[in-house]
């Protein structure tokens, strides 16, 4: 928009320019033209006068003014002694024949596009120089225009640099009126980025003209509605999720000593099917209490030793994965004295997903590797299994609340494993990618933001 504001600004003022400016260059031009044609013209005429009266003072006179003009004055005489002998003769052309037979000037600029290198002009020589009386010659003059051409390029050079001058002057007025019109708006898209970005309580300024006042005011007050909906909607989904957690707990306790006083094997079998299905509904009640909580963004990242929380969950899992015969692997490059930036207890519930996860996929006797790499001003956290993976379209909708895939984990998960993940990474600053593994199976990436200070 400012992109625009400008140009429109200048097309308007070069609008204004060329109505002002051309006209009166072209004025000046016609003026300088018809100066420079009277100026030759009249004394092409005294000099006809003179070589009209024929005596040797007019002669002489004759003489003197055609010096000035150097060898540019050409005459033409009926008389037997022609006046001025030393001066060249003209050929006849239908100038000359005009001047003689009909008494007449002509005037010849040499172009049709304001003039050529010389201009023309040739004059009757009337007898004792009284035009009653008989033509007896004529006067021909060739004006150089090359300083005629000097001060045209004068006229119109300055007004060309003028114009270029005023042109940039209000460019920078133009660009400096259109940021002052543009403002309010660049804060509206402001507000608007960050509204995408998930932060409703970002609010603009009210500036600027009424429009604009009225359009922030009407964003402010949908931030504000937003922002409550919203944050009663996440009590909500927190108090329905803890609620559900106790009565859950007792259900599958009931289900489980239901189990143990029932010796029906198809019984049995229908309580095991209840028993987990409570199992997987419990993990959902979990993973949106988790996620209710990080949306909320209780707490602020700071920084936390990687390599100590790697190693306690890592612990923590160990047991579980050894009872598959799964190896967890740590590799990494890093200091254990690195620190990342990340909200106390956020790292251990992304771990905590990220492995189960590969854990369910793993076959038996695999190998689970945990990698710590640092980059630049990032470190990432990579999680690499050796399951089935994931295909395009799968990873595309991985990080979407709710969904499941067609492996081992579509099965019993709660489908908001990864969406935690996503949702406690951003909201440190880092990102989280899938990717393909290196001999198959997934590639978990998780990039954090590395501390500026070290551990002790």
């Amino acid at each position: 928009m400012n992109r625009q504001l400008i140009q429109s600004y200048i097309a308007l003022v070069a609008i204004a320019i060329a109505l002002f400016t051309v006209p009166v260059a072209y004025t000046l031009t016609d003026q300088l033209r018809d100066d420079t044609r009277d100026s030759v013209l009249r004394e092409a005429r005294t000099m006809a006068q003179l070589l009209g009266q024929g005596n040797p003072a007019s002669c002489e006179a004759l003489e003197q003014m055609a010096t000035a003009y150097h060898d540019r004055v050409e005459l033409f005489t009926t008389h037997d002694e022609p006046c001025a002998a030393d001066l060249p003769r003209p050929a006849r052309d239908a100038a000359l024949n005009n001047a003689l037979r009909k008494g007449e000037s002509t005037t010849d600029w040499g172009s049709d596009f304001i003039w050529g290198r010389h201009l023309v002009i040739t004059v009757a020589a009337h007898e004792a120089g009284d035009e009653d009386k008989p033509v007896v010659g004529a006067v021909r003059i060739k004006y150089d225009t090359a300083k005629l051409t000097s001060r045209l390029w004068t006229i119109w050079g300055f007004r060309a640099g003028l114009a270029v001058a005023v042109l940039a002057a209000a460019a920078g007025l133009g660009a400096i009126v259109a940021r002052r019109l543009t403002a309010p708006l660049r804060q509206l898209n402001d507000m608007a980025s960050k509204f995408s970005d998930g932060d409703l309580t970002a609010r603009s300024e009210v500036t600027g003209p009424v429009e604009t006042q009225t359009l922030a005011r009407t964003l402010n007050q949908a931030g504000e509605r937003l922002d409550t909906l919203i944050a009663s909607q996440r009590i909500f989904v927190a108090d329905a999720s803890h609620q559900l957690r106790t009565p859950l707990t007792a259900l599958r306790l009931s289900l489980d000593n239901i189990a143990d006083g029932v010796d029906d094997e198809f019984v049995r079998e229908d309580v095991e099917q209840a028993t987990a299905e409570v199992v997987r509904m419990s993990r959902l009640v979990n993973g949106l209490l988790v996620l209710a909580r990080a949306e909320a963004k209780v707490t602020a990242a700071e920084p936390l030793p990687l390599w100590d929380i790697v190693e306690e969950r890592l612990a923590v899992w160990r047991p579980a994965a050894d009872e598959r015969g799964v190896t967890i692997a740590l590799r990494g490059s890093i200091d254990g004295r690195l620190l990342v930036l990340a909200s106390p207890g956020a790292l251990d519930q992304v771990l905590d997903n990220v492995l189960s996860n590969a854990l369910e996929v793993s076959p038996d006797g695999a190998t689970i590797t945990v990698r710590m790499e640092p980059r630049g001003d990032k470190v990432v956290l990579s999680v690499l299994d050796e399951g089935p993976g994931m295909s395009d379209a799968e990873k595309s909708r991985a990080f979407d609340r709710f969904w499941r895939g067609q492996g081992l984990t579509g099965r019993s998960g709660s489908g908001l494993g990864l969406a935690v993940v996503k949702q406690l990474i951003t909201d440190d600053g880092g990102t989280v990618a899938l990717k393909d593994a290196p001999g198959g199976g997934l590639c978990v990436a998780i990039s954090l933001r590395a501390s500026t200070r070290s551990g002790g």
